[in-house]
């Protein structure tokens, strides 16, 4: 007996420091496992519920205006209009694949065109804020090379920068082959190596371009040690849940991207300019851009600092109600009003975005067969407050 007891306490032993080690892993996976169901996507928080009186009368309005607009079923997209946060009308029609036959719903994502721009610039001031960049940082101080030492992510994200459009000088040929698709770093390479002028003095005027935002895509790469398409995802996509919305890869996506097409339904084809993203390039649904506007203004999200900067006009040498913040277009009236848009068009897409932050009105109208009636639906702002639109207004394209 005395023998046996000796032999075993070796293996009782062992046996203890087992199961020991066991529920010790075990209890670190468990924790493991509670720690990362902790890290939930950001919840977006509807204001007061509307009253089925108001959500009747103003659905009649949209209605009436939405066919008026797109008679026969002529939107070919989807268009939506919410307030606080909840969906006032919808409508998805047409083919989101004309060639299959498709039909446009909720969750068909199509290029949203500029609008990417409002995202990009959201992205960059979410950098900001957690103090990965600063908004009067000199572009010198991100890329290597870049030939334009007073341009900084302030001029970059309000048009003031002086640069010249890609699309331009990439058209010469002695400055880039068109059978070649065009990056964003040969983009900036061409830039740097072909001694790309500025158009003007960096900050001494106001200029739309789109080279503005193809370098901010770089610089949030730069700033994140990723990919533009899974910084996006990152930064605004998943923890808003954007399930529907994604960076566009020519590579990788070409084959299976919603096409867009002329008024007629021909098909616009790919060209050498579809593979830069950051002005452009981010495919998207209605619902996913009015969560999108959610979080944007929602100050658990998004810094209302930071929303205030962007939502400032920064063009002011001549007077006019037209200007741009950081990232967003605006109308300033003497009154004080403000409007708050961006639109987009690129081949046939065409897409707008409305928000109206006093009234918590968000409008969105996607289209990918080309219809310049996309642009008229921030006409619909005059039924939420007092924007001086008529509804029988012509749109315009910005």
């Amino acid at each position: 007996m005395t023998f046996i007891k000796k032999t075993n306490i070796p293996q009782l032993l062992l046996l203890l420091f087992l199961l020991t080690s066991c529920k010790q892993k075990n209890d670190s996976e468990l924790n493991l496992s509670e720690n990362n169901s902790e890290k939930k996507d950001f919840v977006l928080r509807e204001g007061p519920k509307l009253s089925d009186h108001y959500v009747h009368s103003k659905k009649i309005a949209i209605e009436h205006f939405y066919n008026k607009n797109w008679p026969n079923n002529s939107l070919n997209g989807g268009f939506l209009v919410a307030k606080n946060g909840q969906i006032i009308f919808e409508r998805y029609e047409g083919y989101s694949n004309n060639k299959t036959k498709s039909e446009m719903t909720s969750s068909s994502p199509l290029h949203i065109a500029s609008v990417s721009k409002v995202m990009t610039a959201t992205a960059v001031l979410k950098l900001i804020e957690q103090k990965k960049l600063d908004l009067n940082q000199k572009i010198t101080t991100l890329l290597k090379g870049f030939p334009y030492p007073d341009v900084t992510i302030k001029t970059l994200l309000n048009h003031r920068s002086g640069i010249r459009n890609y699309s331009y000088f990439t058209d010469k040929k002695e400055i880039w082959d068109r059978h070649k698709m065009l990056s964003n770093q040969e983009m900036l390479q061409l830039m740097i190596t072909k001694k790309i002028n500025l158009e003007f003095r960096t900050d001494s005027r106001f200029s739309y371009c789109n080279t503005n935002y193809a370098i901010l895509a770089l610089i949030i790469e730069k700033a994140t040690g990723v990919p533009y398409k899974e910084a996006m995802k990152n930064i605004i996509f998943k923890p808003l849940g954007m399930t529907d919305t994604y960076v566009f890869d020519y590579e990788k996506d070409k084959l299976t991207a919603n096409p867009s097409y002329r008024g007629n339904f021909s098909l616009y084809y790919w060209d050498y300019l579809d593979a830069i993203y950051g002005d452009k390039n981010i495919y998207s649904t209605p619902r996913d851009l009015l969560k999108f506007d959610m979080g944007r203004n929602d100050p658990d999200f998004f810094s209302p600092k930071l929303l205030q900067q962007a939502f400032t006009p920064y063009s002011n040498e001549h007077k006019g109600q037209n200007n741009y913040g950081l990232g967003i277009r605006m109308i300033n009236w003497d009154s004080g009003q403000n409007l708050y848009f961006h639109n987009g068009w690129w081949h046939g897409n065409t897409s707008a975005y409305i928000t109206l932050p006093e009234e918590k009105v968000t409008i969105i109208a996607l289209s990918n067969k080309f219809n310049r009636m996309t642009y008229k639906v921030r006409n619909l702002a005059a039924m939420f407050g007092d924007y001086p639109f008529k509804l029988d207004d012509d749109g315009k394209e910005e």
